[in-house]
């Protein structure tokens, strides 16, 4: 018997999950809480990697497509120390195997390769009921509901779907964003421009540093970091945008204003990411009818693996689903079993390069982890 396949979220690994599934003939219905695709703006770059997202992509028979998205140059890389001291430069080759493209642009590039109706919008995800026998029914905030005889929850780092198969909640490291944008960055941002480069910047110091890249049509876009505990970033008010820029900026003071300008100058009004993660041996007993991709899974620090473990979840999913159709057990137990190890160890290596970026011996551990001296594979 075919199964219900029903994917809460649509983010990068629910889309590819329902994508896999297309084109193997079985269908997937999928919920999304935002309005339409077009409700929020979808972050920024993605480096995709060739060992997963890429892999991904090829199992979606997207690949051809995705080259098309490529922002050329965007693998470049700089570090630099707080004056704007260029410690690495390394241009963009076109060697790297991790190509940039914008979340947005590969979001519509999934969502443009599913049948009409696949999605459903603005469904909100209230609440999960368990019926036995590996059956479901979900509840919306519309009031409407749906069984399914197969949940995928791929819907991110607060899952509604989680609590059927772990109690693990995920936890602040320690560590926040602050997001910003620089719009014309060539002409009305200059000197911020020429520090970020052609693609990703790096300038660091112990507990603190500026993160940027550049994007298409122009734009710089900068995550600030810091160090701080959940009750300092609870003390700014950025209802108050002036008062709140002012107070991250003042945590930069005597860095360039060639780099401070991502935070003084930005075009667009800040926006707080504090970064939790789920431990990094999540795992569950086998629940029947029910599993996770993505953040739902396993939530990691921001290293450059979120986006791509999210995709080869979903095109892993979708051949395991594919492959054993009459025994959807034995295909999630092959599934997850393959994406607990992967995902533990990404996670492991997704800590360590936060802390190489924003640790005591920062930026000279980043130096020598790009250097191949030290440290995990780049992620």
């Amino acid at each position: 018997m075919t199964p219900t396949v029903t994917i809460v979220g649509a983010g990068l690994g629910g889309l590819t999950l329902a994508r896999v599934l297309h084109l193997h003939g079985i269908p997937a219905t999928v919920y999304e809480a935002e309005a339409s695709a077009i409700a929020r703006t979808q972050g920024g770059m993605l480096d995709i990697h060739n060992d997963s997202g890429q892999l991904a992509l090829k199992d979606a028979g997207l690949f051809g497509e995705f080259r098309g998205l490529i922002h050329e140059g965007g693998q470049a890389t700089r570090v630099l120390d707080p004056q704007a001291r260029v410690l690495l430069d390394r241009p963009d080759d076109g060697t790297g195997g991790r190509p940039e493209v914008h979340r947005g642009a590969l979001r519509r590039l999934l969502l443009d390769s599913l049948p009409a109706g696949a999605v459903r919008w603005d469904k909100k995800l209230t609440g999960v009921v368990a019926r036995g026998d590996g059956r479901h029914e979900l509840r919306f905030a519309d009031g409407s509901s749906s069984s399914t005889n197969l949940l995928v929850g791929a819907d991110g780092a607060w899952s509604r779907v989680r609590p059927l198969l772990s109690k693990a909640v995920p936890d602040y490291v320690g560590t926040s964003f602050i997001e910003m944008y620089l719009h014309d960055a060539d002409i009305r941002h200059p000197a911020a421009a020429e520090a970020v480069g052609g693609g990703a910047l790096f300038a660091l110091a112990p507990g603190k540093g500026i993160f940027a890249h550049r994007e298409p049509e122009n734009v710089l876009h900068g995550y600030i970091a810091l160090k701080r505990p959940a009750e300092w970033f609870s003390a700014l008010d950025f209802s108050d945008a002036a008062a709140a820029v002012a107070r991250v900026a003042t945590e930069f003071d005597g860095w360039t204003p060639a780099l401070t300008a991502l935070i003084t100058d930005a075009d667009t009004l800040p926006v707080l990411r504090m970064l939790h993660t789920l431990p990094n041996d999540h795992s569950w007993a086998r629940v029947p009818g029910v599993t996770l991709v993505g953040d739902a899974a396993h939530l990691m620090p921001p290293a450059g693996d979120g986006a791509n473990l999210a995709m080869l979840d979903g095109a892993e999913l979708g051949k395991a689903i594919a492959a054993r159709p009459r025994d959807i057990e034995a295909a999630l137990a092959t599934y997850e079993n393959v994406m607990f190890s992967r995902s533990q160890s990404a996670a492991t290596g997704a800590h360590q390069i936060l802390e190489l970026c924003l640790g005591e011996r920062a930026p000279f551990s980043l130096l020598e982890f790009f250097s191949g001296m030290r440290g995990p594979e780049r992620g």
